[in-house]
């Protein structure tokens, strides 16, 4: 056993430079998004006045709007067989929105800009994936999309760690935050348009047909389908991460200490990420995705009974625990069950229905701490999460059962 984290050390090296590239990219752009996200809720219900319901709206309606750009760029970069400059537009789009949450007026222009800023996400999304899928060879997918997940988690601790500082230094000023989350924005773009390769020979053939038709869809397998339906059901489960944050200030964690929650939580994501994908690179991908989802239901009643911070963290920690268990191994499924020509058009699929369970899941969540409180919010995650390990259970031999596509 004590050879093992030499092995996932040594694995590292053997991943190409261009998941590297993008892993960075995710990085800066979540450094420059967390500095926002982990403020805005507070900044929407202290400052502008919304209800919990309309943070819910505003923030499933926001991812549910990225999983549906997705479907379409990811199918787009099957049909011309290139995926950077798809991924390059999406983080130029995410870029240039960022100078909007600090000049925003009211509700409205924050959503809206929200709502732009998702639309980036979602037009680079699924050619960002598949581009590290096409360009890892397949013994090495779980740690590659591992490693990628591992910087993107990275920026999201490092983004509220960030805007703790700023907040201090500028005596709770949440505009400042926001202006100095478009510095990292920028420099994600210029990591894509200069460090990442698409080499031709990794280029999969074009579809004989644009992937969104029938005949065409017809070639993601039913192992692909198998894995979007468990996803789907998870992300019933995951609501977003705003209401962790509302939920440390309901048991009493200063304003300005509130990023403070994303950023315990994202260093145990980043810890778990790599590791979690390198040891389902030994052929178990299942068993990890199992654990994850057993992290998340204790994350949820750990949050459901807590009235003061101590067991607010523990929940906090758990729910890190099963984003690095889970997020990059789904991607790595995705990636073993679907067709190279079809790559693009399977990660906006499998984006969008998660997309969509989470726009449930947010506004669900929202409507239940408003009227039963926070309890009642967290108790219907940890159902779903329950669920969703029941089925992974259930399907287990068939999920494990097919060799990697190439």
């Amino acid at each position: 056993m004590s050879d093992i984290p030499i092995r996932f050390a040594a694995r590292l090296r053997l991943i190409p430079s261009s998941v590297w590239a993008l892993g960075f990219v995710s990085l800066f752009m979540d450094f420059s998004s967390e500095m926002i996200h982990a403020l805005l809720p507070i900044y929407l219900v202290g400052t502008m006045g919304t209800t919990m319901a309309e943070v819910g709206v505003i923030e499933g309606v926001a991812e549910a709007t990225a999983s549906v750009v997705k479907i379409f760029s990811g199918a787009v970069s099957d049909w011309f067989a290139s995926r950077k400059l798809l991924a390059l537009l999406g983080y130029g789009l995410a870029a240039a929105t960022k100078p909007l949450f600090p000049l925003a007026p009211n509700v409205a222009w924050i959503m809206a800009a929200r709502f732009t800023d998702r639309i980036g996400k979602g037009i680079r999304g699924a050619p960002r994936d598949a581009l590290v899928a096409d360009v890892t060879p397949s013994e090495l997918r779980g740690a590659a999309f591992g490693l990628r997940q591992s910087l993107d988690t990275v920026g999201a601790f490092l983004g509220p760690a960030v805007a703790v500082f700023v907040m201090w230094a500028t005596l709770d000023d949440i505009r400042a935050v926001f202006w100095a989350a478009c510095v990292p924005a920028i420099l994600a773009v210029a990591a894509l348009a200069f460090g990442v390769r698409e080499p031709a020979e990794t280029r999969p053939a074009r579809p004989a047909r644009f992937p969104l038709h029938w005949n065409e869809m017809r070639g993601l397998s039913g192992r692909f389908w198998l894995v979007v339906g468990i996803s789907t059901i998870f992300g019933l489960a995951r609501f977003s991460e705003a209401f962790l944050i509302l939920k440390a200030q309901a048991a009493g964690l200063p304003e300005a200490l509130a990023p403070l929650v994303l950023v315990a939580m994202n260093i145990i994501y980043a810890g778990a990420s790599y590791p979690a994908g390198a040891f389902s690179d030994r052929g178990d991908r299942v068993t990890p995705l199992a654990a994850g989802l057993a992290m998340l239901i204790g994350a949820d009643i750990a949050l459901a009974y807590a009235e003061r911070l101590p067991l607010v963290w523990v929940g906090v920690a758990l729910w890190g625990l099963h984003m690095g268990l889970t997020q990059g191994l789904f991607a790595a499924l995705i990636a073993d069950t679907a067709p190279a020509a079809l790559r693009g058009t399977a990660f906006g699929v499998f984006n969008l229905t998660g997309g969509l369970a989470l726009l449930v899941a947010s506004v669900a969540a929202g409507k239940l701490w408003d009227i039963y409180g926070p309890a009642a919010a967290f108790a219907a995650g940890g159902g779903c999460a329950l669920l969703s390990l029941g089925f992974l259970l259930i399907f287990a031999g068939a999920l494990s059962s097919s060799s990697k596509t190439p």
